[in-house]
């Protein structure tokens, strides 16, 4: 039961986060100008912080659930680890402050917050992943990691296609020619899924003797989460029609 409900909260984030920071990604190629840049951070601004919370209980489990992986992971990939909060943390600072002032500078500057940390969180977790999946350090691993990167650009353009309008939309579906983005994301989501499941299957899942407390405890509250994810979704289910930030 311990190892489901890890792949829950893993999964969910490689699918729901990896939307945002694909976004992110593409962010100079989607918005031209700052009014379109505004316009494409609206598409990810509702749902970026719920997302982070799957990867916040993601690393809550591992640390409860499975405290031995938890060390191996910290102390074989400190750099990484690090790297991905820097980015995390560069990321969100250009969502939050961007709208603060309403000067092209000050905006630009923070878009190219958002852009930087995006990649960075796209690099990092290819890293990660080619360092679990295929035992790869050093130079050999950038390759792999640009490939994760790409998927996680991708997965973002089709979630942009299904967020936004115009020639926004246009640009945001030029992998799928402007129709069939719904499958489009289906697909990228899938693909996602799979380097998440092949990469757990390469980890040494033991879990810890804390199981049988926290497991009920963690059961209880998924469904919180998901109302909470599924209300969210909901309320923002049509298209962005503006430029409204948070």
């Amino acid at each position: 039961m311990e190892i489901f409900v890890l792949a829950f909260f893993a999964l969910g984030y490689l699918v729901l986060g990896g939307a945002d920071i694909g976004v992110g990604m593409a962010l100079p190629y989607l918005g031209r100008s700052g009014a379109e840049r505004r316009e494409v951070i609206a598409a990810i601004a509702p749902f970026f912080l719920g997302n982070e919370v799957w990867l916040v209980a993601t690393a809550g489990v591992l640390a409860g659930l499975f405290p031995e992986l938890e060390g191996e992971l910290l102390s074989g990939n400190y750099t990484l680890v690090v790297g991905l909060v820097l980015a995390w943390v560069v990321r969100d600072m250009g969502l939050w402050l961007r709208g603060r002032l309403e000067r092209p500078g000050w905006q630009a500057f923070w878009d190219g917050a958002t852009v930087a940390g995006s990649w960075g969180l796209a690099l990092t977790w290819g890293l990660l992943l080619s360092r679990v999946l295929l035992g790869l350090e050093g130079p050999i691993a950038v390759l792999p990691a640009l490939v994760v990167a790409a998927l996680f650009g991708t997965h973002g353009l089709t979630f942009a296609a299904l967020r936004l309008r115009g020639g926004l939309r246009e640009r945001a579906g030029v992998l799928t020619g402007g129709g069939g983005e719904a499958r489009a994301y289906a697909l990228t989501a899938a693909a996602l899924l799979a380097v998440g499941v092949l990469a757990g299957l390469r980890l040494p899942l033991h879990p810890g003797t804390s199981g049988p407390v926290l497991v009920p405890v963690v059961l209880a509250l998924v469904p919180f989460l998901v109302a909470s994810q599924a209300w969210v979704w909901w309320t923002f289910r049509h298209r962005v029609t503006g430029p409204s930030y948070l």
